[in-house]
């Protein structure tokens, strides 16, 4: 399609950078992009399985007290990336904890005081 064939107020003539100015142009944030003078990312010690750390430990719905480290104050079941739980324990993890609610082991939320 040509300029000329284009509809009124359509400028198809665009530059290598496409509609976006003149390519390589970095706008007003610099080289470096909006971390510039910040410190870099720092990422923590990779959390290990204590399942899989432990061959002693297993995951059962008759030990709430072990169970009650993976769920928060709010009584959620904590996700891998924050317990450090590898992807098969947390599946088996999830069913322990949901077991333990219907037995009545474990709470399905934290108590309020009203």
């Amino acid at each position: 399609m040509r300029n000329q064939d284009a509809p009124q107020g359509q400028n198809l003539d665009r530059g290598p950078g496409g509609d976006r100015g003149q390519g390589g142009e970095r706008g007003e944030r610099g080289e470096r992009g909006d971390r510039a003078g910040r410190q870099p990312r720092r990422f923590g010690r990779r959390k290990v399985c204590p399942f899989c750390a432990d061959k002693t430990l297993y995951i059962d719905y008759k030990t709430p007290s072990m169970l009650k480290r993976f769920i928060s104050e709010r009584g959620k079941i904590v996700p891998r990336r924050i317990s450090g739980v590898c992807a098969q324990h947390q599946r088996n993890l999830c069913l322990e904890i949901k077991r333990a609610r219907i037995m009545a082991f474990m709470p399905y939320s934290s108590a309020t005081a009203d």
